[in-house]
């Protein structure tokens, strides 16, 4: 893996990089730089798409707005996590905030937000997870850029699931098994979480799940925790054994 550098600055660029390109930039993205963190011709920086790797880059010019890039050379190739999609109810505002930075911070491929009979969020919003996923990204190193999916029902999920993908459901009722005893008769390959809304699944929910012939029943535990912290929790635990911490 090759060094990440977590002094400068980080961009997401949304159009292609590679070296003599010059990018332009929108005008949040140029206030940014000129107005936030005042940087001035010939500042440098990085910047990355999520599919090119992260590249060195120069600021060329500032102008009302937009702002000039100029790309220069590739400081790091473009790095693969481990293919976890995770699956969610979502939260209300600050809560899912959080979720969804955490979740990029751990590698996830995909989110993917479920609705459920207990979902309490009035209303999903995707760009709002968007911009999370990007500074999350920006902040800690990260190179790929996590899909974010549009909501979809629980019964629609389950109905459209490829069965070569192990779905992991973290559930509350199960305390009895150990987790990585569970996780360690996974096959190797894709995989996907799910966490429950903060009242749990319904009694039919869990017995559709429970039905189905690729879902992974998970504990986490003798505690219940809030949905955000068992995000964490349970990626932490399906990194370790089914992830790539296990070839760090």
């Amino acid at each position: 893996m090759a060094i990440r550098d977590l002094t400068s600055e980080r961009l997401f660029i949304v159009g292609d990089l590679a070296a003599g390109l010059s990018v332009e930039l929108p005008q949040q993205q140029a206030h940014y730089l000129t107005n936030v963190l005042r940087l001035r011709p010939g500042a440098r920086l990085l910047v990355f798409n999520g599919r090119d790797g992260e590249w060195e880059a120069s600021l060329l010019e500032n102008r009302k707005r937009t702002a000039i890039l100029g790309i220069e050379h590739r400081t790091r190739p473009q790095e693969q996590g481990p293919d976890i999609d995770y699956l969610f109810a979502p939260l209300k505002r600050a809560r899912l905030d959080y979720m969804v930075q955490k979740a990029t911070e751990m590698g996830v491929r995909r989110l993917r937000p479920v609705i459920t009979e207990r979902t309490i969020a009035e209303r999903v919003n995707t760009e709002r997870m968007v911009a999370n996923v990007i500074e999350a990204a920006e902040q800690c190193g990260i190179l790929r850029v996590p899909e974010v999916e549009p909501p979809v029902s629980l019964d629609s999920a389950l109905a459209g699931w490829d069965p070569a993908r192990k779905l992991i459901y973290c559930d509350e009722q199960e305390t009895s098994a150990d987790p990585i005893e569970t996780l360690g008769h996974v096959p190797a390959g894709p995989v996907a979480v799910l966490i429950g809304p903060e009242g749990g699944f319904s009694d039919s929910e869990r017995s559709r799940l429970l039905a189905q012939s690729f879902v992974v029943v998970l504990s986490l535990g003798p505690r219940i925790m809030r949905a955000d912290t068992a995000a964490v929790a349970a990626l932490t635990l399906v990194n370790v054994v089914l992830g790539d911490w296990r070839r760090i």
